[in-house]
């Protein structure tokens, strides 16, 4: 997410919206310097969160789930 979040920002994209990460159970695993581009990303709703409610901000994410991120991001934020 950071590098989205970057890349967004770079691009000049608004990058200013941000969602309370405090609803799931591992937030208090994001790195300091990730939580500005997680929380984004939460509040764009370019990722939701795995179907156990968490983050997983260290875990690796699929193929699939990569997809779906880039498409999101192509569709709403990249306009």
């Amino acid at each position: 997410m950071t590098i989205l979040y970057r890349y967004a920002e770079a691009k000049g994209y608004d990058v200013s919206a941000s969602a309370d990460l405090s609803g799931y159970p591992d937030a208090d695993q994001v790195q300091d310097y990730a939580q500005p581009a997680m929380a984004w990303a939460v509040a764009e709703n370019i990722i939701q969160g795995m179907e156990d409610g968490t983050l997983k901000p260290a875990g690796n994410a699929s193929r699939a789930q990569i997809a779906t991120i880039l498409m999101r991001f192509c569709e709403d934020v990249a306009q």
